[in-house]
């Protein structure tokens, strides 16, 4: 195995490795996101069933309050998140654009290396070969 097909598998796993790590912060993204969709439809429901909506009511359901806080928090992560993912974004695509060319290098090598065995197997001289 060459050099050349060696770095090329190095750069397939590294853009791999960018593409789990971006899935990855799409998941959890999407995970947060459903979960303060759960924790609107619980506050929804405690309100309704102790008849106060307002957060600063005296008597405003306890659970509620909580499920609030918890609820922002997991938004204020989900929107650290994007921002992570616009990162992990930009790396993915920098690895697949070097990925890109290593492999563009190799085919390249490739394509000159096969009419120079071709002449070797022939017997032709090699400055025969218009390069």
């Amino acid at each position: 195995m060459s050099s050349r097909d060696t770095l090329i598998r190095l750069k397939r796993f590294q853009a791999e490795e960018k593409r789990r790590h971006f899935v990855q912060i799409e998941t959890m993204i999407a995970e947060f996101e459903r979960m303060a969709h759960e924790l609107d439809r619980e506050i929804a429901v405690e309100q309704q069933r102790a008849g106060i909506t307002d957060p600063n009511h005296f008597a405003y359901p306890t659970y509620a309050r909580a499920a609030a806080g918890r609820r922002d928090n997991l938004k204020a992560s989900a929107d650290e998140l994007k921002q992570q993912l616009d990162d992990a974004r930009a790396a993915l695509d920098a690895a697949l654009e070097e990925l890109g060319k290593v492999e563009a290098l190799g085919e390249r090598e490739r394509g000159i290396e096969a009419p120079v065995e071709t002449a070797r197997a022939t017997g032709r001289p090699r400055a025969s070969l218009s390069l």
